[in-house]
Order: structure tokens, then C-alpha cells, then sequence
């Protein structure tokens, strides 16, 4: 189960950083373009305000699987493993249910896009396909965070580590 999860992680991270070069190129030839006078690429900020969306949610499944997320551990540090691995399991749960909130808002957000038929100004795209790749990539996020709290539970009550931390 671990090696699936992590191989669905890994692959999400994967094109989400394909999909971070690819708008890094956009901008800068878009950039590039304004400066030596030939214009900027038409709707650029509209692809990259739905990439970077989708990106940042790519990213999160392998950070949360690793346990990469940003902590301040200045008092806990300081505590025997035992109860850290509770803090740390709590944090998990909690975590997870406001990944599985942000996914549920996501998913609504898509559904009014989709039904008022609302396109981006210059590229005329429907807006909802942004939220649709963000909504695809925060699922993944979501089976990994529940993996991950489930993980993290049963360190918490057999005092082993089963999952990676940063």
C-alpha cells in the first residue's frame, strides 16, 4: 500500500513541477517579449493562475507523505517520543480534515463555474477547467493526507515509525 501511495505522490509532484517549467517558460517569454518589443504572450497570467493553482496541489501529497511540512517544534523537541508521536498523529487528523474541506469547497467552487458558464477574458477558457485540475490534484492530496493520518495513528499506538519525516 505504502509503495502505491508513494508512487501516486511522487508521480502528482512530477507534473506538477513539469507543469512549474512550463509556466516559468511562459513567463519568461512572455516577459521577454514585452521588453524587445514583439508584446507578451496573449493571456499568460490566465494560464498562470490556473498552473500555479494546480501546482501548489500537486506538491502537497509528497510533502505530506514525508511529513515536510513546515513546523515549529521549539517546546515539543523537548518531549519523550511517546508524546510526540500523539502530538504528531493529532496534527495528521486535523490536517487531513481541513485538506478534505479545502477539497469539498474546491469541488463546489468547480460546480458554479460549470453551471454559470463563466470563461477567462483574453483566452476565453471556461474558469472551471482550472478548478478541475486543482480539484484532481487536492484528491490526491486527500487519499494521501487520509493514508498519512491513518499512518501516523498507528505510530502513535505502537510507538514504531511507519512513515518517513522531514
Amino acid at each position: 500500500m505504502h509503495q502505491a501511495v508513494h508512487l501516486l505522490a511522487r508521480t502528482t509532484a512530477i507534473i506538477g513541477g513539469l507543469v512549474l517549467v512550463g509556466l516559468v517558460i511562459l513567463t519568461t517569454v512572455s516577459t521577454a517579449g514585452r521588453e524587445i518589443g514583439i508584446g507578451e504572450v496573449n493571456g499568460s497570467y490566465e494560464i498562470l493562475e490556473a498552473g500555479v493553482a494546480f501546482a501548489i496541489f500537486s506538491f502537497f501529497p509528497i510533502c505530506q507523505l514525508h511529513g515536510a511540512h513546515a513546523t515549529v517544534d521549539i517546546f515539543t523537541s523537548q518531549l519523550p517520543k511517546r508524546i510526540n508521536r500523539a502530538i504528531i498523529a493529532f496534527w495528521e487528523v486535523v490536517l487531513t480534515a481541513a485538506l478534505i474541506l479545502i477539497s469539498w469547497r474546491l469541488y463546489e467552487g468547480m460546480q458554479r463555474y460549470i453551471g454559470n458558464g463563466e470563461t477567462t477574458f483574453f483566452l476565453q477558457f471556461p474558469v472551471w477547467w482550472g478548478y478541475a485540475f486543482s480539484f484532481a490534484a487536492c484528491v490526491v492530496t486527500c487519499l494521501v493526507a487520509v493514508y498519512c493520518a491513518v499512518m501516523r495513528v498507528r505510530e502513535c499506538l505502537s510507538g514504531r515509525a511507519l512513515l518517513p519525516t522531514a
